[in-house]
């Protein structure tokens, strides 16, 4: 599958949610800036570090209309923990099929065992591709910082 590029619409997905229903992709985001990042798993120290940022910087980001969600390929169980741990408050998607959700946005796919490589993906709020970030291991992602800094320049140049 090709990479998605600045300009291109996400691609319609839906994966299950934590707490119960589904997270429909990017319809979940509509009407606001959105964050997508696809997470290795739990068990991934730069995902920890990502999310972790990710949710430190969800006030500023909410002050600059953006939402942020996140999903994996890991289960329910798994993803609940995660998020108790380090406190996350923005929607995560568990159950991922990684095959799909490859096929459908160009994400990278570790075999054995299988995980989404680390990707990102800033959109407008028509669901529009901004900026994509896509890693093929473990380091390489985006990082709040770039997204509330991109954000901010396309707010002041839009109003101008």
């Amino acid at each position: 599958m090709p990479l998605l590029n600045p300009g291109d619409r996400f691609p319609s997905l839906t994966v299950p949610s934590l707490g119960g229903g589904s997270l429909a992709l990017p319809d979940a985001l509509r009407g606001h800036f959105g964050v997508i990042l696809f997470y290795r798993g739990h068990w991934c120290p730069y995902c920890n570090a990502q999310l972790r940022a990710f949710q430190r910087a969800l006030d500023t980001l909410t002050g600059l209309d953006a939402k942020v969600v996140a999903l994996t390929v890991e289960d329910e169980a798994t993803t609940r923990a995660l998020a108790d741990k380090h406190g996350l408050t923005f929607p995560l998607g568990h159950s991922a099929d990684a095959d799909e959700i490859a096929e459908a946005t160009g994400a990278f796919v570790n075999q054995d065992p299988k995980y989404l490589q680390s990707t990102g993906f800033v959109l407008d709020g028509d669901g529009k591709i901004i900026i994509s970030v896509y890693s093929s291991g473990a380091i390489g992602r985006l990082v709040p910082e770039d997204v509330t800094g991109l954000i901010r320049y396309l707010r002041e140049h839009a109003a101008g």
